[in-house]
């Protein structure tokens, strides 16, 4: 036993001494120097940097970015595209540019925490500028990390041949697989809300189903909703008692929020945004368009309906007696329930969004523990002559009803919490007991905890290393190669290669190790104005 604690304790010394000469080697080198350091008191070093993370981003997207195969593409065919999409450098250099960006744009995204420490006001215009910035490029990539907007796309056709989303599969559509959708969601219904399948249909229309001119539509909307929750995350934040600065920097300037909204086009930046803009509106005693905001945020994405009895406790106050919450509650309900009427009508759709949102689910991911367990539940009865689909339907079934338990018992226990934080509990509930979880739904979550309060600097850490690994992980499941090249070498390179800068990150940079608890001796260096 002494033997191996002398060991033990030899080689942590050792590990130790190695990772602290790693560390002030990389301090003294020139170049690396100038990537990582700058003066500390200027966010615009980590914004430049973030800005050549985008570019990166950017032109690899465009070698292993989603594109479709569709006749009416514009950029299948192109003469400019094929060395990057076909040639084995082309889908290396490619490769090693998204994954190494996306990296360098977290990297970039903690630097600029420590650069406009300490919080306040003064903050704000930086974080800003830095989302504005670091998205520019964006806006020019083939979609990444998701092709989900392929699907939107879909659906849109769905509603333009005169068929409901919500009964019609996208695998009912002549030629759908070339048209960008994954298969996974080609026999499931539409999990979004009338409204936004009224901007699909118009999509389609408007774009003579061109799926780049569709993409482009669709990333002007998932904009709008950056740009909302940009306006309203700090002013919510504010109106709570929580850091606007902070809340900002970590929800809007976050690299997976980025990723996801804007270069992956998702919907969600515009449910977000508009569930928050509904409480920032019922707490600065806009009733009506609050609630009105929030119908907006559900004809969106209907998951969002589980924050209405919040936004009813936000109306009347935590410590209101029930006649009043009760009050309250019928008029967000019946508001919201007229709005989604109009919505159904417009639309053609009717409630359709209901039985949808009740059977969602169809589909199971292997990392979603409800998933696994009614998969695992309907293989065992199998074995024993029973149905598989309808066991794991039973499953899912009762964990749905468990997380609306949850909701109402928030909603009603004594004493009521914050209702924005009870929001955030619930949509919690709701996507950990749910059979599908995608990565890009802790975004849904943190904006609701981040603008209700301000967290300890463990669960910082912890946020930091989920950030990474998530976009690591979108970068390296969604590469889009080609057969003639190997996905499997694409995705050891891509992990590879993350892996190992997210290590560098966490116990070698000299100026990010201090973030995670590392501690590193700085070596000196003459001119610190210098840097970059």
């Amino acid at each position: 036993m002494a033997l191996e604690q002398w060991w033990g304790g030899r080689l942590r010394s050792g590990s130790t001494a190695l990772l602290s000469g790693m560390r002030e080697t990389g301090g003294s080198l020139p170049f690396l120097r100038r990537i990582m350091g700058g003066a500390e008191h200027s966010p615009q070093t980590a914004i430049r940097q973030g800005l050549i993370a985008a570019l990166m981003i950017m032109a690899g997207s465009w070698g292993v970015g989603w594109l479709t195969t569709s006749q009416l593409s514009l950029f299948a065919r192109s003469r400019f595209l094929v060395p990057l999409r076909v040639e084995a450098y082309g889908v290396i250099s490619c490769t090693l540019l998204l994954a190494l960006g996306s990296m360098l744009l977290c990297r970039s995204w903690l630097r600029l925490r420590q650069r406009t420490e300490p919080w306040g006001e003064h903050a704000l215009a930086p974080i800003r500028r830095a989302v504005l910035v670091w998205s520019a490029p964006l806006l020019f990539t083939f979609p990444i990390l998701s092709r989900d907007v392929y699907s939107y796309f879909a659906q849109g056709r769905l509603m333009h041949a005169g068929l409901s989303p919500y009964e019609h599969w996208i695998s009912q559509l002549p030629g759908w697989f070339a048209q960008g959708s994954d298969s996974l969601w080609a026999e499931s219904s539409s999990p979004y809300g009338p409204l936004f399948l009224m901007f699909s249909r118009a999509v389609y229309f408007i774009s003579g189903g061109v799926p780049e001119i569709g993409v482009i539509m669709f990333r002007a909307l998932a904009v709008a909703g950056v740009l909302l929750c940009l306006y309203t995350v700090p002013r919510l934040a504010r109106q709570l008692g929580s850091e606007p600065s902070w809340a900002l920097w970590i929800t809007v300037a976050n690299p997976l929020f980025l990723l996801s909204m804007v270069a992956g086009v998702h919907n969600d930046a515009l449910m977000i945004g508009g569930i928050l803009l509904s409480f920032w509106l019922i707490y600065t005693k806009h009733r009506f368009w609050g609630v009105l905001a929030a119908a907006v945020a559900i004809g969106i994405k209907p998951i969002v309906v589980l924050a209405l009895p919040f936004l009813g406790l936000a109306m009347v106050g935590r410590q209101a007696a029930l006649r009043a919450k009760i009050g309250a509650w019928a008029y967000t309900g019946v508001l919201t329930a007229a709005v989604m009427a109009l919505f159904g009508v417009a639309s053609g759709l009717g409630f359709g969004w209901i039985q949808a949102m009740a059977g969602a689910g169809s589909a199971a991911f292997p990392y979603a523990p409800v998933g696994l367990l009614g998969l695992g539940m309907g293989w065992v009865v199998q074995l024993f002559g029973g149905d598989l689909t309808f066991t794991a339907g039973i499953v899912y079934a009762f964990f749905k009803v468990l997380s609306l338990g949850l909701t109402f018992w928030l909603a009603v226990k004594k004493p009521a919490g914050s209702p924005v934080l009870y929001a955030a509990y619930s949509l919690t509930a709701a996507v950990v007991l749910a059979p599908i979880i995608q990565p890009w739904y802790v975004l849904w979550l943190v904006p609701l905890y981040a603008t209700a309060r301000v967290y300890s600097v463990r669960w910082e850490r912890f946020y930091y290393v989920l950030t990474m690994l998530v976009v690591l992980s979108g970068v390296v499941d969604q590469l889009s190669v080609g057969q003639w090249f190997s996905l499997a070498a694409a995705r050891w390179i891509a992990a590879a290669a993350g892996l190992a800068y997210i290590g560098y990150l966490i116990f070698i940079d000299p100026k990010t190790a201090s973030l995670f608890g590392a501690r590193w001796r700085r070596p000196p260096i003459r001119n610190e104005a210098t840097e970059s």
